[in-house]
């Protein structure tokens, strides 16, 4: 890490992508907010995931990941805006990360997420993405979370158990 402290490094541009759901929003909510050491998964990821604290306002995790150029580690707060939303802020050794998620119901039941965030990389990046590249990444990170649950919301319809 550089010299420089945590409050002089810059933050991104602002990136933005919008999901739809074939779900409900109170369900779209409920499935987005319950974070899990399960999630890398659901998104072909490898890193390890602890649930710090989880309260009715509030999850509190970190992510532990290893790369060819060392361990990349995060922790972040959640603060829970139920049914619609949720505020994230993360620090890492990496960088730190703000973000906000917005749930806006749709026709014929839909939801669709709406998230925007900021980045403040806090070491040179190796392969820095352009915005279009970063925005591209999320939203198929976020599709596939998508998949995953509409896959639970039909099983939810037919059994009170979640398959997650």
């Amino acid at each position: 890490m550089t010299g420089k402290s945590r409050s002089s490094q810059a933050w991104s541009p602002e990136y933005r992508v919008r999901v739809p759901f074939r779900v409900p929003l109170d369900f779209a909510f409920a499935w987005c907010t319950d974070f899990t050491p399960e999630d890398a998964r659901l998104e072909g990821e490898s890193y390890r995931r602890k649930i710090i604290e989880r309260t009715s306002r509030q999850v509190v995790f970190e992510d532990l990941e290893e790369e060819d150029d060392g361990w990349f580690w995060s922790r972040d707060v959640v603060a829970l805006k139920p049914p619609k939303g949720w505020h994230m802020e993360g620090t890492g050794n990496r960088r730190d990360v703000v973000a906000d998620y917005a749930l806006t119901s749709l026709a014929d039941g839909r939801t669709q997420l709406e998230l925007r965030w900021r980045r403040r990389p806090l070491v040179k990046e190796a392969k820095p993405l352009t915005k279009a590249q970063r925005e591209a990444s999320t939203l198929q990170a976020w599709r596939k979370f998508a998949a995953a649950m509409e896959r639970d919301y039909r099983t939810s319809r037919n059994s009170p158990r979640r398959s997650r």
